[in-house]
């Protein structure tokens, strides 16, 4: 029997890991394959590997252990910043230690234990369109912001904080296009909550772009 390691992340403490560990437990149960530690951790994966605990503890596992996989549902689990991942990719590669992502049934290295060319591709890709679409809301968010000041010069009586600065409907559906999705399908806020991790209060106000 294979021995996996499996990864989790979110990125705020609202969330949980439910989703996530389901998904790769049945996948490892139809498999076959043998679940002997679970890294996880609430933090931002655009985060350095060096912040992040739980890659942190995997790598010193997978050096110091006998182990076949690593498991994540997907590539943002492992890294949202297109080099921090790959560099996780690379020490497991170093190690035959295969990465699979459930997502697209991908894997980083061949039946051979050689790298797997085409999966890099596919990851360097999807890490790269991430991260454009991370700067590319976090530039909205910006923008709306500064155009808020300046309407705040011309009004002194908006409020200036957090209070006074709200997502547009735009920034609400590119963040929460999951989240829509499901709830257009029928799928109940509680169970959306399970899938997605994303608390109840916010669901309630995706209610009103459904």
């Amino acid at each position: 029997m294979e021995r996996i390691c499996a990864v989790l992340r979110v990125s705020t403490s609202e969330q949980d890991y439910t989703y996530q560990y389901n998904t790769i437990k049945e996948l490892c149960e139809r498999k076959g394959w043998e679940i002997v530690k679970v890294f996880a951790n609430k933090v931002s994966g655009a985060k350095k590997n060096e912040e992040r605990k739980e890659i942190v503890e995997l790598l010193d596992y997978v050096k110091n252990n006998q182990v076949d996989r690593v498991v994540a549902t997907e590539i943002s689990r492992i890294g949202r910043d297109t080099l921090e991942a790959l560099k996780t990719i690379e020490i497991l590669n170093e190690h035959k230690v295969n990465l699979y992502l459930a997502n697209y049934n991908i894997e980083t290295l061949n039946p051979n234990g050689e790298v797997n060319p085409i999966a890099r591709l596919i990851l360097t890709i999807c890490l790269e369109i991430s991260s454009y679409e991370r700067n590319l809301i976090r530039y909205r968010m910006k923008a709306g912001y500064e155009d808020y000041l300046k309407r705040r010069k011309e009004n002194p009586e908006l409020r200036l904080g957090r209070q006074g600065y709200k997502r547009s409907e735009q920034e609400y559906r590119e963040i929460y296009s999951k989240e829509l999705s499901l709830m257009r399908k029928g799928i109940s806020m509680r169970n959306v909550k399970q899938l997605t991790g994303t608390s109840l209060g916010t669901l309630q106000k995706l209610k009103k772009y459904l």
